[in-house]
């Protein structure tokens, strides 16, 4: 039964390996909305300045990709990201450990804390601007916002959940309240921790391209999509909208990757 137990305890945390056969079954509905698409413009059903061609948006690409403005746009929008993920990230770990161990910050911070967060990330955009202007400065505390809450919350939950059997034993063994704190509460705490940083890596960079859209000074992935919808470059944006999809599937596949190999170390 014990065995049973670890084995499913386990396969929640590290996902059994899926078959190759299985593995390219998530590419039957992408595969299909291209052909689809291929198939609606050759045939002229719909205006061709509003859904123009594949081979129109590959030219696209190439053309961004030989001439650099994809990588100084990447390279610019990625910056901000980051920035604004390791600084959120940083203040989230820290606010979410003081209200997870320190029950009298919690009950004065607490209820702030859980008003702050019911505030639409957006609506903090006319405040913002109006105190950092629309530069790289306003994007990053934007993004440290995005980053903040997730952090905050998953950290805080992680250490209060804290199973009270690990507690105990901790209590029996003397240990002190630092070796119970860094031994039993923050190794426990670890799963929800990840979950925290993890969403904020996405919700970062969610948050990266809806900032450059709001506030367009500056240069960025957002911006481009921008530039072709003002110019109604079609194929300009359906490229943006690509290249956001792809940064944002490599960021999850890394962090899961990240965290399997996390877990199976710990599990084993």
């Amino acid at each position: 039964m014990a065995g049973a137990l670890d084995n499913a305890e386990l396969a929640t945390v590290v996902p059994l390996a899926v078959p190759a056969s299985q593995r390219w079954r998530g590419l039957v509905l992408p595969v299909a909305a291209v052909a689809l698409w291929w198939l609606v413009s050759k045939l002229d059903l719909v205006n061709s300045a509003l859904l123009v061609s594949p081979a129109k948006v590959l030219e696209t690409a190439w053309e961004m990709v030989s001439s650099g403005r994809l990588w100084r746009a990447l390279s610019a929008s990625l910056a901000r990201e980051l920035t604004g993920f390791f600084i959120g990230t940083a203040s989230g770990l820290v606010l979410g450990a003081l209200l997870g161990l320190w029950p009298r910050f919690n009950r004065l911070v607490g209820p702030s804390f859980n008003t702050f967060k019911q505030i639409s990330l957006f609506a903090w955009i006319p405040l913002i601007s109006v105190w950092f202007g629309l530069g790289d400065v306003a994007k990053v505390v934007f993004l440290s916002l995005a980053a903040l809450v997730p952090v905050v919350v998953n950290t805080a939950a992680g250490i209060r959940n804290t199973p009270a059997s690990l507690l105990e034993v901790a209590r029996v063994y003397g240990y002190t309240r630092w070796q119970t704190v860094t031994q039993v509460v923050l190794p426990s705490a670890i799963p929800s921790i990840f979950t925290g940083v993890y969403l904020a890596l996405i919700y970062s960079w969610l948050a990266t391209i809806g900032a450059e859209y709001l506030l367009v000074s500056g240069r960025g992935v957002g911006n481009l999509l921008i530039e072709g919808s003002e110019h109604f470059q079609m194929d300009l944006v359906i490229f943006g909208m690509a290249v956001i999809g792809v940064v944002g599937w490599l960021m999850n596949a890394s962090a899961r990757l990240l965290e399997r190999r996390i877990f199976k170390g710990r599990t084993t």
